[in-house]
């Protein structure tokens, strides 16, 4: 099992990312996917999740109106469209892959927004 995630990076406050978490060794179009977040001395933060088929998203009321969440299940793919970021945005993201009690994570990529 595995999930690779990329995309992260340094950007200016305003800017724009897009985050990608590919994902093999399981049956990817069946499990709940969901970003985490992490900053330094602060707890994990969930910033948003998908349905197995894509039908019902959440968001975290700090990323809502800015933060996409969407995938591909056939390319086995979760995607995190970042826009208007901000210097708070910083943290290391991380992938979640669950269906019941089984639950994978990614090593994740760092996101750094400032000027």
């Amino acid at each position: 099992v595995q999930l690779v995630e990329s995309g992260g990076g340094l950007v200016q406050p305003g800017g724009s990312l897009r985050l990608s978490c590919a994902a093999s060794g399981f049956t990817f179009g069946s499990y709940v996917m969901r970003w985490y977040r992490q900053a330094p001395e602060k707890e994990r933060e969930l910033v948003a999740s998908i349905t197995s088929a894509g039908g019902s998203t959440y968001y975290a009321d700090s990323v809502k109106g800015r933060f996409t969440i969407s995938r591909d299940n056939a390319k086995n793919t979760v995607y995190l469209q970042m826009n208007s970021l901000k210097p708070e945005d910083t943290a290391m993201y991380c992938c979640n892959a669950q269906l019941f009690s089984n639950k994978y994570w990614g090593q994740g990529t760092q996101v750094t927004v400032s000027s």
